[in-house]
Formats: structure tokens, sequence, C-alpha cells
């Protein structure tokens, strides 16, 4: 018998994970603070060289714009977050089914894709008043313009996903007389789920440009109009402290479409997926 001791075989300890709400607490103070810092620089330099609110509005400025015209601004926000809201619905439903059909069958994906990246490609302020002049509804002429551009993310992150399934897993299915419904049920859906998410998060975004976008072709006025239009009666009447005011409603609804998006995804994929787990430091 050696006196040296016998290599252990346990698994080691692990080592505790450092708190990640601290580091989060961390980083979103650092954003905050450069932001505050440069709005600061912003004021000063209107402030400094004496700029007219009618070339380039301070942040003083459009934070008043934005609470005395908040009534105004306040419905065409709802407006755009309501043809935003429902492109993006629609974009998923659509997307999905199509992702699904398109899955099952290389033909059908090879016959249908190029017309799905011949939409993707059109610029959208190009069609879109082909669109509103044949729509006589409005509202789904806009809706209609929104959906194109968020719809190609969905489909094709989605068609990856279902496509990407691993060749081993899926033999060990096969080996197992899965169905073609359990192999696609059990297997494909839940490999695709970060693909969908991710697309998701892109489609927010562009759902809410291709609303904006719609709204500037259309021009609309009165009580269906969106921060769009607002813009551009802004422009007009030069009031640009009003502009600004829109500029920054659709900049911060942007923002927080993508926050909400990136938690939705968080949720769904924090238990189980490598992108969502908490890592060693």
């Amino acid at each position: 018998m050696s006196g040296h001791p016998e290599p252990s075989l346990a698994a080691p300890e692990a080592a505790p994970r450092a708190a990640p709400a601290g580091n989060r607490a961390a980083r979103t103070a650092v954003s905050a603070g450069v932001a505050l810092v440069l709005l600061a620089a912003w004021e000063g330099i209107i402030r400094h060289f004496h700029v007219p609110p009618f070339v380039m509005p301070g942040p003083v400025a459009i934070a008043r714009a934005l609470v005395a015209d908040w009534g105004l601004l306040s419905h065409a926000l709802w407006v755009t977050l309501e043809i935003t809201g429902l492109a993006l619905a629609t974009a998923v439903i659509l997307g999905v089914l199509l992702s699904v059909i398109m899955s099952q069958s290389e033909w059908l994906e090879s016959t249908l894709f190029p017309y799905m990246v011949i939409l993707q490609v059109t610029p959208i302020i190009a069609i879109a008043p082909l669109i509103i002049l044949w729509i006589s509804n409005l509202k789904v002429g806009l809706l209609i313009c929104a959906w194109l551009i968020a719809f190609f993310p969905i489909v094709a992150n989605t068609t990856m996903g279902l496509k990407s399934a691993d060749r081993g897993l899926e033999d060990l299915f096969k080996l197992y007389g899965a169905s073609r419904w359990q192999t696609f049920r059990y297997m494909r859906m839940p490999g695709a789920v970060p693909y969908f998410l991710a697309g998701l998060r892109i489609s927010g975004g562009l759902a809410l440009i291709g609303a904006v976008a719609a709204e500037f072709v259309a021009g609309t006025g009165g009580q269906g109009s969106g921060l769009a239009f607002r813009i551009l009666e802004a422009g007009y009447t030069m009031n640009i402290p009003r502009m600004f005011a829109a500029l920054a409603l659709i900049s911060a609804t942007g923002l927080v479409i993508h926050v909400v998006l990136t938690y939705v995804s968080h949720l769904c994929l924090r238990r189980w997926h490598e992108s969502a787990l908490k890592r060693e430091r």
C-alpha cells in the first residue's frame, strides 16, 4: 500500500455564484449616469451657444413640450402602439404558421421563401402609398405596412430553428419509434423556441418602424393620427420642441418594446437554455 491518498472521484463542490442583482443594478446605474451626462452636455451646449428652440431644442424645452402637449401626444402614441401591437401579433401568428408549413417540405420552402425575401428587401416607403391607396380602410393599410416589415424575422428564425434539430437526437427518436408528430412536438418545437424569441425581439422594433413609416406616408390627421403625423404637423408649424417630444416618445416606445420582449425571452429560457442560464464568475 502506498502512503499517498487515493484520488477522490467525488464531484468538486460548486463555487458559490456571485449575486447577479448587484451587478445588474450597477450596470443600470452606469447606463443612467451616462444618459444624464449626455443630456446635461446637450443642454449646456444649447445654452452656451444660445441656439434657438426652432433650430435645436434642449432637453428642458423638449420635456416642457412633452408635458404641455401630453394630451395630444398621448393619443397619438396610443394610435401608433395599437398598429405596432396588431402588426407584431399578426406577424407572430402567420409567421409561425408558415414556418411550420415550410419546415415540413423543402419544396415548399424553396418555393415560398424567395417571395418573402423580395417583400423584405423592398423598401416599405416605396410600396406603402400603393397599399394605402388599394386598401379602403386606412387602419388596415397601416397594419399591412407594419406587418410586412415585422414578418420576415419571425419566419426566417423560426424556420431555421425547426430545421436545426440535433441529428443524433433525431436518430434517437426514430430508434424509439416516435411518430412524426411526436418528433415535431417534443424535439423540433422546443429547439426552435430560442430562434423564435430572437426573431420576436427583432420584429418588435421593426413593427414600430413599419407603423411610423406607414403613418408618414398616409399623412392622416385628426382623431386617427399617430406620432408620425404629429412630427410632420410640428415641422409644418415650426414647433420643433413638440417634434422632438414625439421623437422621444417613439424612441422610448422602442426601448420599452425591446426590454419587454427581452424579459419575455428570459422567462421562457431561463430554466433550460444556455443563453439564459447564469454563468459562474
